[in-house]
């Protein structure tokens, strides 16, 4: 119990509010288009076959839902350190997706070099350090 208190712990840090609902919004945004946009879809198992990435179907399918999970608490700024060292790992993934995947057509959004999965790393781990800040149910919850 001490230690999910802590995990929770924030201030009213603007900063890591703002990273954190623009984190909430990426992450809901893409799991989502990686399911109901065909084209995206397409793009999102291209990357994974690929990449050679493990288990490709339960690729496919579960990492767009966690990614909706977590922008969605990212959104709310609920265990934002916890959702935030999440998201961390799925960018870690993406940078190495980016590095070894040299078919240009499977970005169609973004470049193909890894700067969005590295911002969005950054962005992440300022969460991480400060929590979820302004506005988050952490921060009114009072686990200051």
């Amino acid at each position: 119990m001490v230690l999910i208190a802590s995990l929770r712990r924030t201030r009213n840090d603007r900063m890591a509010g703002v990273f954190r609902v623009m984190l909430g919004v990426i992450f809901a945004m893409t799991g989502t288009m990686k399911l109901v946009v065909p084209r995206l879809a397409d793009a999102w198992s291209g990357q994974l076959l690929a990449a050679e990435i493990p288990l490709y179907t339960l690729s496919r399918w579960s990492v767009p839902f966690v990614e909706i999970i977590l922008g969605v608490a990212l959104l709310v700024g609920f265990a934002s350190r916890v959702a935030a060292l999440v998201a961390i790992g799925i960018m870690l993934v993406a940078t190495y997706v980016h590095v070894v995947v040299d078919d240009p057509t499977l970005f169609p959004l973004q470049p193909s070099e890894p700067v969005i999965p590295v911002i969005v790393t950054l962005m992440s781990l300022y969460v991480v350090w400060r929590g979820g800040g302004a506005w988050s149910v952490d921060f009114k919850t009072g686990t200051n």
